[in-house]
Parts: structure tokens; sequence; C-alpha cells
């Protein structure tokens, strides 16, 4: 899906386009697997690891629950660091803040580090329509923004792409024919970054985690692209959600162990970054000036709401994606937006107020559970679902026809000769579309089952109406009991009652 393409297609249409892409398929189900086998791997080798949630889990709700002190507490501390805060209401705000320190820094080229508060922004598009080049460092979204898409995964965005794929975009750009053999394409891209390092004027970055005590920010990355744009730039521009907040160093420790164990199955990530201010006199490296936009954009307005303030306890490891049944399936440009998945299923809609625009995509979900199951910080997921399928239906948003369907539900249901009934009906009317035990009729309202599944027919013989015949059989089957076991039987129950009593005589 381009950048700039709109969503005006629903999810569905969406999806129906990924499911008839086997290659996509083949490759997102590929990567998903062997990071969900190498989370699973990870955590149980660490030992705990429920007991590690749980602590992660607390932190997170603590500080969202004292968002304010210490978002103060950062930002007090950031400043006499000598960084430059800015607050950021939405979109537009965050991208003016970031033009005008480019324009004020005559900015030709921004380095990016990967991002998805960038990606959530469009500042690319911002800077390239007013003339700045933006290159992306992380090899997975420079193959994207070669390709003119969005991210597929919130860790890994060129998830759905294979290296046949990302040889051919990669060979355009280098104007000669490169194999697809990985260690040439990283080869070609490190030799190409380089020169972007040295020439860039601002280096951008994200925040992975924001320390309130001592007002420092932190990168986990694998590549060592951040700590190049964070140190060879004069300029740095930090965008941070505003719920990237951690109390302490020692909340980082238990951080530490979640977020690359559910991300990627790894101990620890290849860099950590802690970044406190811009170059002091005794630093080698650094940037001269440093920039924190903290962004809100829909954040605030969880707070304070019961069903999806723990919302904003997410660490962003993308470990839900890869457990979900429906995003193997159909990748991450069917969601249509800039988070994909479970968490891009809620945080969308939560953040967008749950508009027209986004009011299916809660839909993309089977409720199973296992993205909660999954999160390292135990966020409920699949209840958020459902509570954004109520709000759709309270705010006018629900399908007509399956409301009028759900009402002829409750009637039938209502009364149980008129189930008994229906029943009867349907068994009779099935017959016609049931071939070799399945119901593989392919229109109306049976369409979306069967196209991709055996759609079982109505027994001949009802769970609902065996009773009555099991009743019968017990019935004849039941045995007179013997008159000597029967005797003795009785003996034992008098015999107990008198126990009971304390008169029981033992001869």
């Amino acid at each position: 899906m381009s950048r700039s393409e709109k969503t005006s297609a629903t999810v569905k249409e969406r999806a129906d386009i990924a499911l008839n892409n086997d290659f996509l398929r083949k490759a997102v189900r590929f990567t998903t697997e062997r990071l969900r086998n190498g989370k699973q791997l990870a955590s149980t080798e660490h030992g705990n690891w429920d007991e590690w949630r749980e602590r992660g889990r607390q932190i997170r709700l603590h500080t969202i629950a004292h968002l304010d002190y210490y978002l103060n507490l950062f930002v007090e501390n950031a400043r006499a660091n000598g960084v430059h805060v800015h607050f950021a209401e939405d979109t537009a705000a965050a991208t003016e803040i970031v033009m005008t320190i480019a324009r004020h820094k005559q900015a030709e080229s921004v380095v990016k580090s990967k991002s998805m508060v960038s990606e959530e922004l469009h500042i690319n598009h911002a800077l390239e329509e007013a003339g700045i080049e933006a290159v992306e460092s992380d090899l997975g979204e420079y193959i994207i923004q070669l390709a003119g898409e969005g991210p597929s995964h919130i860790v890994i965005p060129a998830i759905h792409k294979n290296r046949y794929q990302i040889a051919e975009l990669l060979s355009k750009d280098a104007g000669e024919e490169l194999p697809p053999d990985t260690t040439v394409l990283a080869g070609y891209v490190r030799r190409k970054l380089r020169e972007k390092f040295l020439d860039a004027d601002i280096g951008m970055t994200g925040c992975n985690f924001a320390i309130a005590e001592t007002g420092s920010m932190v990168l986990f990355e694998n590549e060592g692209n951040a700590r190049m744009v964070t140190t060879v730039p004069k300029t740095q521009i930090t965008l941070m959600g505003m719920e990237r907040i951690i109390p302490s160093w020692e909340d980082l420790e238990v951080m530490a162990t979640l977020l690359p164990r559910s991300a990627t199955g790894q101990r620890l990530t290849m860099y950590m970054s802690g970044i406190t201010g811009p170059k002091r006199d005794e630093d080698s490296d650094g940037p001269e000036e440093m920039h924190m936009i903290i962004v809100d954009n829909g954040r605030s307005g969880q707070l304070g709401d019961p069903e999806f303030q723990e919302l904003l306890n997410c660490i962003r490891c993308g470990a839900c994606l890869n457990v979900c049944p429906v995003y193997r399936q159909i990748g991450g440009h069917s969601y249509g937006g800039t988070y994909s998945g479970p968490i891009g299923a809620v945080l969308t809609p939560a953040l967008n107020r749950n508009v027209a625009e986004w009011d299916d995509i809660a839909n993309a979900s089977s409720l199973c559970g296992a993205c909660y199951e999954a999160c390292p910080v135990k966020i409920p997921l699949h209840d958020m679902l459902v509570y954004l399928r109520r709000r759709k239906v309270e705010r006018g948003h629900g399908n007509r026809w399956e409301s009028i369907g759900m009402k002829g539900f409750a009637i039938l249901m209502g009364n149980s000769k008129r189930l008994g009934t229906a029943l009867k009906m349907g068994r009779i009317l099935q017959k016609p579309v049931v071939h070799n035990g399945t119901i593989s009729l392919k229109i109306g309202p049976l369409k979306g089952w069967t196209t991709y599944r055996d759609m079982p027919p109505m027994a001949d013989d009802p769970f609902r109406e065996r009773w009555s015949k099991l009743e019968q059989e017990l019935q004849q089957d039941q045995v007179t009991m013997d008159a000597t076991v029967k005797d003795r039987m009785e003996q034992l129950v008098q015999a107990r009652q008198r126990s009971k009593r304390g008169d029981f005589d033992e001869s």
C-alpha cells in the first residue's frame, strides 16, 4: 500500500486482495512463525516469564496513571540537560515544529532511524514536499521507502517482501543488477547510507523509552544506524509518543528484558543507547543541538477511559502481530493505517476517535485472545476489540442487516417451540445445497464462510433432541438390584446414621 494511498476501501476489501496474494501470505507466515517461536524459546529459557510480564504491566499501569507527573519530571530534567522540548497536540503541530527546525537550520537532508511515530505523522512526505531529502537508515524502512509503501509490521516493516523483491528494488536504486543475496544487498545499502550520514543536516529518531528521573531517552536497535543518526548530524530531532515514559533506569531493566524477547526472541538487542542531552565539551561526538517533540495525536483521549487507558501501556514489540491468526494471513497493509495487527485494530480507531473511516477495523479479529497471551505487559486487546464493536453500533455505524439478523435470532432463541420448528425446517431446506457432507453454497451470507472453509450441515439427529431417547435408553438399561446386595447396602446406611448419633455398636 502506498504511503499516500487513502483508506477508502474497507478492511474486508483490502484483506481480499491480500488473501489472493500467495507470495505475500507465505512471506508473512514464514517470518511471524520464526519470530513467534523465537519469543517462546527466549521467554521459556528466561524463566518466571509471567512474573516479569506482571512487573512490566504494573510499571506501565503506574506510569500512565501518573503520566502528568512523570511527563513534567522528564521535561524538567531534559531541559536541564540542554534539550529543547516541544509539545505537539496533533500531526499538524508536530509537522510544523519539525519544519520550523529544518528551516532554521537551512536543512537540505534528514537521515532517520526507525520510528513508528514518524510514520504515524507522515513526516517524510512533509519533508519531501518542502524539498528536503529524507532517508530511512533502517534496512527494512529503507526498502519500503524505495517501494513507496508504509510498514507492514511494527518491528519488521518489510516483512511482506522476500529477497528477490528486495533485490529488484535495490537494483533499480543502484542502477545495476544486484543478486538476491542478503549479504550483497545489505552491503550495498550500508555503503550508500554512509554517504547519507555524513551529508545529513539533521538526524531524526524515535524513542523506545524516556527516563523521567534523568530526562534521558533510550533507543533499542540491531543495525547500529540509530547510533549514526544520533552522533554524526549536528542537529537531532526525537519524536516521542507521550506515553513512552518510564520512571527510572531500574524500570528500564524490566523493559529491556521484556521488549527484545517479545519482539524478536533476543535476550538483548545488539545496541541499546541511552542519550542524555546534546554533546558536551568533553564528548567526542554527538549532536550540538537536540530537540524532543512529545506527541499527543489522540493519546490523551484514552486517559481516564476505563476501557482503553491500558492501550497506552503498549511498548511496541509486535508480539501480538506474530500470534494473530488474522494478521498472519493478510499482513499489515490490510489494516489501512500505520499500526497493524491487534494493536493496530484498537490503536488506530482509538487515536482517530473511531471515526467512520475506521469503524470496520475492529472486525479484523477472531477474538481468540492470543494477543493478550503474547503481550509482555498484558494488554487485554481482545476485550478492547469488543468494546470498539459496541461503540461502533452505539454511534450508528452498525450493519443494518446484522442488526435485523440479531433481533430475529433473539426472537427465535427466546422460545423453545419456535427454535424446534426452525431447526426442523432448516434440516429440510438445506438438502438441495448439501454435497459430500458439506454445504458448499457460495452466495448470500454463507459466502463469507464457505469460500474458505467447509460448512457442516445441520445434523439429522440434533443434540437438543437426543435427551428423550437417552432417557428411554437409561430406563430400559436399569436392572433391579439383587435382594442380598440391597439388604447389605441398607445395613451400611443405617450403621453410618447410628455412628453420627454416637450410638454405633461395633459388635
